[in-house]
């Protein structure tokens, strides 16, 4: 019904009027026991038990929403409902950002795929913690992502890294979400990837490691890189206490593009979806040879079905991260995700 009704739909709409109403919809069918049954009788799993411990933390489904679409923490009350297992809100920052001009999101239908500039739109910190203090759900994992503040007071070295540890220590003292991740590769924010060189990633997470936490680290990880900086990223974070990586942010490889997809002169963002993919399962699998079990890997981009999750899960991923899957295909997908799971179980 969704693709081949609602969808054709809704994509005559703005991308983002579309995410706005469905955030408010989630978070109105969550916020009561009626709507939250109503979600499950539809998009809920119930087969046998595929839940998986990594890193200490117990996920009903390996299968999370991604940072960039929860990103003020308005569906933890549905989405378990809907088969996620987890999901990664934000990416927080230390204050509130607007985001970049708009439009912010473009569909490229043919290309399977959105270019995303949000430019880390979120209400900051400090309101998105009060808001998962005040969930309903308890079989929900709660991953953060933080990412240093979109404007020119994080320009620098010094001041971007203070950002990062004044959020994630922000997270740590008020003891909400079971995981951490710290965005290092947001394509689309001030100033760029600014932590995406050995020298200066040394430097974040020299003081990263400063902050005292019980809780798993992972760090999200640059994809339109070359091999080489991307190994030797690795090689930094092997050296400090991270648990895990995110495999990876989106691609900036524009030459992917479907010709047949109407673009804007200038390109300016990411893309999600497809143009992700090759590239992540190729990460994945050479992180996997290389450091075997050193990192938990978590698998994101371009997954449109269960085959495609198996594809990360045979390359070494141990939990799938998604969204735009979910946009093309429909909530249906994570459910029929986690039954093909249950089948090779």
């Amino acid at each position: 019904m969704y693709k081949h009704l609602l969808k054709p739909i809704l994509f005559l709409f703005e991308p983002e009027t579309v995410h706005n109403f469905f955030v408010s919809f989630g978070r109105f069918m969550g916020s009561f026991r009626i709507g939250r049954f109503l979600v499950s009788f539809m998009y809920g799993y119930k087969g046998k038990d595929i839940s998986k411990v990594v890193d200490g933390v117990k996920y009903k489904t390996p299968i999370l929403l991604s940072a960039g679409f929860d990103y003020n923490a308005n569906l933890i009350d549905i989405l378990s409902s809907m088969s996620f297992g987890g999901v990664e809100v934000g990416s927080v920052t230390a204050r509130p950002c607007l985001g970049n001009s708009t439009p912010r999101l473009r569909r490229l239908i043919n290309t399977k795929s959105i270019m995303v500039n949000k430019g880390l739109r979120n209400d900051g910190v400090d309101k998105i913690i009060n808001k998962i203090k005040n969930k309903k759900t308890s079989d929900l994992v709660i991953g953060i992502s933080v990412a240093r503040t979109n404007d020119k007071n994080t320009a620098t070295v010094e001041s971007g890294i203070e950002d990062y540890i004044y959020s994630l220590k922000k997270v740590v003292a008020s003891s909400v979400g079971d995981y951490y991740t710290i965005n290092i590769s947001c394509p689309n924010a001030f100033g760029g990837e600014a932590f995406t060189t050995p020298i200066l990633l040394e430097q974040l997470f020299s003081s990263i490691d400063k902050v005292e936490r019980t809780k798993p680290l992972y760090v999200k990880m640059p994809i339109s890189i070359a091999d080489e900086t991307f190994f030797e990223l690795l090689e930094v974070l092997d050296r400090h206490k991270v648990n895990g990586v995110i495999i990876g942010n989106l691609q900036k490889d524009y030459s992917q593009i479907n010709p047949k997809d109407k673009t804007p002169e200038k390109y300016s963002g990411g893309l999600s979806g497809k143009p992700c993919e090759d590239r992540s399962n190729f990460l994945i699998k050479k992180t996997k040879e290389k450091f075997k079990n050193r990192f938990t890997i978590v698998g994101c981009g371009g997954v449109f079905s269960y085959e495609d999750a198996k594809k990360k899960f045979d390359a070494g991923a141990d939990l799938i991260h998604l969204i735009t899957g979910m946009i093309f295909e429909g909530p249906s997908l994570i459910k029929n995700i986690c039954e093909g799971i249950a089948k090779e179980k």
